[in-house]
């Protein structure tokens, strides 16, 4: 794991492969060992550089709620020390989120974008109220009634049913955030501005990815996005719930493929 230190946090971001540079966001409570299944395929041809998002895994969570603000600064810092000027991005979930902000501070150290498992729009009043209230209750009861109760919304019925070795390892990614660092990521996620203004404005290429089992965003979030990004592409992964490229790595990792490769032929 390479180190860096952003504003008041020290960030980790771990490389794999060779080749072009792509950067992968990771989704809210996992870390960048969640890309490591889908790397498989992807690191023949790909260098990749997959962030542990601030409060997440390694990296710290440092002072008052992680803003999609200070998430997008600590990748356009990890970029810089990986020695990349311009990239694909991908992002999944708050890695999304991330994304959106990233564009709109930073976008032309942009080459293309897929948004995965992700939505524009900001927290209806009643989100952000249960975000706050997750965050206060986790401090007062610590994170294990936290991670039990996500697993259902983030992981597909499918998975759920007969993967138990994926449950298990998302499970062990969650273990390593705090009480402190699930507070600050669901505080910095209740804060975030709406987005569906910003895409209009991508004129990037653009894939849209998510999960048919995908009960927190799913295909009506996913055919918003397309229907404002000009040109973007859709596509559904079956069997998959909200970690999609975790639940489903060979057919993300292919989907991925397939559009980081037709940009490099466009």
């Amino acid at each position: 794991m390479q180190k860096i230190v952003s504003d008041d946090a020290e960030i980790f971001y771990d490389v794999a492969g060779a080749g072009l540079p792509v950067i992968l966001l990771h989704p809210f409570p996992a870390n960048h060992e969640f890309w490591l299944p889908v790397a498989a395929y992807l690191s023949s041809r790909y260098q990749l550089i997959m962030p542990d998002l601030r409060g997440h895994g390694e990296s710290a969570l440092g002072n008052g709620p992680a803003t999609m603000q200070k998430h997008a600064s600590d990748v356009a810092r990890v970029m810089t020390d990986a020695g990349v000027d311009r990239a694909p991005l991908i992002g999944v979930s708050i890695g999304g989120y991330t994304l959106f902000e990233f564009w709109r501070r930073f976008r032309d150290r942009v080459s293309g974008l897929a948004l995965c498992n992700t939505k524009a729009r900001a927290d209806t009043a009643e989100a952000r109220t249960s975000r706050l209230e997750a965050a206060n209750d986790v401090l007062q009861r610590g994170t294990e009634p936290f991670f039990e109760s996500m697993l259902p919304k983030l992981l597909g019925e499918t998975t759920r049913q007969s993967r138990p070795d994926l449950v298990e390892g998302a499970l062990r990614m969650m273990h390593q955030m705090s009480s402190e660092d699930v507070a600050g990521v669901q505080r910095g996620m209740a804060e975030r501005p709406d987005s569906v203004s910003t895409l209009k404005t991508i004129n990037a290429p653009a894939l849209i990815i998510t999960g048919d089992e995908d009960i927190l965003t799913g295909v009506p979030e996913a055919e918003l996005m397309k229907q404002n990004i000009a040109g973007s592409k859709m596509k559904v992964i079956a069997k998959a719930g909200h970690y999609s490229p975790w639940e489903q790595p060979e057919e993300a990792g292919k989907l991925l493929r397939q559009f980081l490769d037709s940009m490099q032929h466009a």
